[in-house]
């Protein structure tokens, strides 16, 4: 799936309304990743949640505008038990897949066990892990902060390696988790 750069770029999206985390790499067909982009979109806290949607919007369209990723991954929201996050990360997830359909992107979402499993290799590993998994691949001399933005790089780069849950799925079983997602979805459209 490399592009003309011979590379693809992924943008990975942590979606979040306080912090949303961008992370943009470029992987090669050998599954080498470069960092191309890191960061955070911020929005307040005590903002309306109007404005709130806007900055983050602002925010990964200026990411894009910038980086022109060919794919976009977000990270899925699967289940939590502060309803207010849960809420907020769907809302922020809404946004940064509107966007891409904006942009004519294709994106695809993945569960944060999906995202540990294909960067460490265990599915609950803990955000220590992930950051540490991350800085070795990119070869970076720290790791990537905060957290958001490390969860970003590592989106990016699980979709760069396993691709979509639909093309999963084509090659081998779905996880739990993807058949939970695939049947609620299912539900969602009767």
């Amino acid at each position: 799936m490399a592009t003309s750069r011979g590379r693809l770029r992924v943008l990975g999206i942590d979606p979040g309304l306080t912090r949303c985390g961008v992370g943009v790499v470029d992987v090669a067909p050998d599954r080498s990743a470069v960092l191309v982009h890191v960061g955070v979109v911020r929005s307040d806290p005590g903002a309306p949640i109007e404005e709130r949607l806007a900055v983050i919007a602002r925010g990964l369209r200026a990411v894009v505008d910038a980086h022109e990723p060919d794919v976009v991954a977000v990270e899925r929201v699967f289940a939590q038990h502060n309803r207010a996050t849960v809420m907020g990360t769907a809302q922020a997830s809404g946004i940064a897949l509107l966007i891409a359909g904006e942009r004519g992107l294709a994106a695809a979402t993945h569960t944060p066990s999906e995202v540990k499993a294909a960067i460490t290799g265990y599915g609950n590993a803990d955000k220590r892990q992930v950051q540490t998994m991350v800085a070795r691949v990119l070869r970076l001399e720290e790791l990537p902060k905060p957290a958001d933005a490390a969860d970003a790089l590592a989106l990016a780069l699980c979709h760069a390696w396993r691709g979509a849950p639909a093309q999963a799925a084509a090659s081998g079983p779905l996880t739990p988790a993807q058949r939970a997602w695939a049947d609620a979805e299912r539900l969602a459209r009767r």
